[in-house]
């Protein structure tokens, strides 16, 4: 498989988009942290490119004391205010806050579940969905599974956490794959 065809939602000549789908997009995560990251980061998505969000993934690092989920929970109002002047992220309040309010039910599952990891794998019995599909036109934006998790982290207290924000979440840490099969990661 010719290792520079990628899904059509890359973009051209753009190697931090590249870079991400080559090496995460689709990926299996386990480990808390980074589930906790992508859930922060998708959730500052909504409503705008995921190239916005991976231009300031440094800035939401730095922003969001390394995605440590204890950390972020414990954030003052002060500092979170703090954060609306950082040009480094997406300066919107309620997405801002909602990285402190989702900790805090992040880590009300991993004490519920032994990991938040335990949570969100058992909704795809604990191995990856792979879809596939010809083309990204196929790709739906949400299914009943991400519903699910949405309802259910909803129930919970979470907030930015939508269906199709959910679904972006999946497919980015590796519970569904849908990588086109003309794409050069579909088979890995």
């Amino acid at each position: 498989m010719n290792k520079n065809k990628c899904c059509a939602w890359v973009p051209e000549n753009n190697e931090e988009y590249k870079k991400y789908h080559d090496e995460e997009w689709g990926v299996p995560v386990h480990e808390d942290t980074k589930l906790f990251e992508m859930l922060v980061l998708e959730g500052a998505q909504a409503g705008l490119s995921w190239g916005t969000v991976l231009k300031k993934r440094e800035g939401y690092k730095k922003a969001f004391k390394n995605f440590d989920v204890q950390a972020v929970a414990n954030m003052t109002d002060e500092e979170l205010e703090s954060l609306m002047l950082n040009p480094e992220i997406i300066r919107n309040r309620l997405k801002i806050y909602s990285a402190r309010k989702n900790a805090v039910v992040f880590l009300s599952i991993q004490k519920e579940f032994g990991s938040f990891n335990n949570y969100i794998w058992d909704f795809v019995n604990n191995k990856p969905v792979v879809n596939s599909w010809d083309s990204i036109s196929q790709i739906p934006t949400k299914t009943e599974i991400s519903d699910k998790i949405s309802k259910d982290l909803k129930k919970r207290g979470m907030s930015f956490i939508g269906s199709t924000i959910i679904y972006a979440y999946m497919q980015a840490v590796g519970l569904v794959n849908d990588h086109t099969k003309d794409c050069w990661r579909f088979s890995i």
